[in-house]
Order: C-alpha cells, then sequence, then structure tokens
C-alpha cells in the first residue's frame, strides 16, 4: 500500500500537521512540541528572529531538520510581505514563504487582495508561497493561477481557538481546488483538526491551541493522533447522513407472542 504523503511545492512529507512558535510561555517547549507533535513544518515570524544573538533567539528551538515557514506577520500590503520573504530568504530561510497580509487590527483577517498579488511576485520568484486567506473560491482559484503551492483558509478568526466557524466555505475550496488546502487559523481542540481532515482537508496547521495548552507537549501528540484520524476516516470514506433513522440490523424476525 502506497505511503499518504503530503505533497507541497514538490517536496513530500509524511506528517499533515504544521505547528508554530508563537504565544508559548517558554520557547524551551518547542523542540518537544516538534518531537510530540510530529509535524515536519513549522511557521516563525520573521520578525521574531534575531540571528545576532544566541539568547531569546527562537531559531535555536528549531531542529535543523524541519522545514521553516518563515511567515510575514505584521505585513499590512503586499509590497511588505515581498520585503519580508525577500529578508528571510537573504538570510537563509529556505524559499517556503506563508504569506500573511493583514491591515484589519480588530478581527485580524487577511486582506485577500494584496495577498494575490504577493503571491503573484513570489512565486515567479520562486518561492514556495502558501497564501493565509479568508475562503473564499474565486481568491483560492486566482492564488492557483498565480502560483500558490497550497490554500491556507481560516477556520475562525487567528488566536480565537473557535474552530471551524467557516466550515462551509472551507469544504466548498477542498471540494474545488487543485492545490492542497491546509485549514489555517481557529483550530482550538484536537477534535476540530480531526473534523477538518474528515472533510478531506489536506492539513492543518495548529499554533495557539498547542502553545496556551496547559501541557503543550502533550497536547502536541493529542493533535498528531487526531490529525491522523480524521484522515484515516476520510480515506475510509465517512458514512451518509439521513434525517430518519436507519435500522442496524433486518426489522423481521421478531419474537413472536
Amino acid at each position: 500500500m502506497a505511503k499518504d504523503l503530503l505533497t507541497i511545492g514538490g517536496v513530500e512529507l509524511n506528517s499533515r500537521l504544521l505547528t508554530g512558535t508563537g504565544k508559548f510561555h517558554d520557547d524551551a517547549l518547542i523542540s518537544g512540541v516538534i518531537a510530540s507533535s510530529g509535524s515536519q513544518v513549522i511557521t516563525v515570524a520573521m520578525r521574531r528572529v534575531d540571528f545576532e544573538t544566541s539568547q531569546e533567539n527562537i531559531m535555536q528551538y528549531i531542529p535543523k531538520e524541519m522545514i521553516l515557514l518563515p511567515n510575514t506577520s505584521g505585513a499590512r500590503t503586499a509590497e511588505e510581505a515581498v520585503r519580508i520573504a525577500r529578508l528571510a530568504r537573504a538570510a537563509g530561510m529556505g524559499n517556503w514563504i506563508k504569506i500573511e497580509v493583514i491591515s484589519d487590527q480588530k478581527y485580524l483577517l487577511p486582506d485577500n487582495y494584496e495577498t494575490i498579488k504577493a503571491t503573484e511576485i513570489l512565486a515567479n520568484e520562486g518561492f514556495i508561497v502558501l497564501p493565509y486567506m479568508s475562503p473564499d473560491l474565486m481568491v483560492a482559484k486566482r492564488l492557483e493561477e498565480v502560483g500558490a503551492a497550497a490554500i491556507m483558509p481560516l477556520g475562525a478568526p487567528i488566536g480565537s481557538n473557535r474552530g471551524l466557524k467557516m466550515k462551509e466555505l472551507i469544504q466548498i475550496l477542498i471540494d474545488e481546488c487543485t492545490k492542497p488546502v491546509i485549514v489555517d487559523a481557529g483550530i482550538g481542540k484536537p477534535s476540530q483538526a480531526c473534523e477538518a481532515m474528515e472533510m478531506g482537508a489536506d492539513a492543518v496547521l495548529v499554533n495557539t491551541a498547542i502553545a496556551t495548552a496547559g501541557d503543550p507537549i502533550a497536547m502536541g501528540e493529542a493533535f498528531k493522533k487526531a490529525v491522523e484520524a480524521g484522515r484515516a476516516a476520510y480515506l475510509s470514506g465517512v458514512g451518509g447522513v439521513s434525517k430518519q433513522a436507519r435500522a442496524s440490523s433486518p426489522l423481521t424476525g421478531f419474537l413472536q407472542k
């Protein structure tokens, strides 16, 4: 039986759980979370990286075999996102980039229009671009056209742990997109990650729910198992839903009075 690998930008991955580096009360927990979660891709905000010091340098907690997914957190326009991406590559962080363009400071919703512009520029420069976006089919199609390696719709506002509030729109993307769909932002519990995978999402990215857990390392393992369970259920073919009861055994052969 062939391995069920996730392929992004030509790179094959065993794990379908992407993790992050933000909000840990102690950054030293990050390496333990990576080990317990089995994640192979980790996102890090470029503005948190400081190669000039060994202290408070988040990179020291990330194993070298991890694929770095620097993100453009803090960018308000496509131009700023492109500048951050180029800085990341120049700093030796590879050519994967998660585009985050957010000008709305209340709900922290991504600017889909600026995200498309940044994706096109960076894809043409050879980046493997993973754009974070509000789930909208026309935007997702446009992102695929301009070179996105995957589509990353939000489940709920970032950092909210509210779950799959955009479920129906995400399902449309899963059904219609040709590139991997990675549900990002809002997933607060392993059960919600499992649900996204049961829907057919190719992967999920979880940061806040793990980092703010009472035991982040144990929670990393819980998310690993949930993602694997959801994927297995999807591949197995989830049973249909009915409004009416359906007997699990024939309604014949009753005991006679």
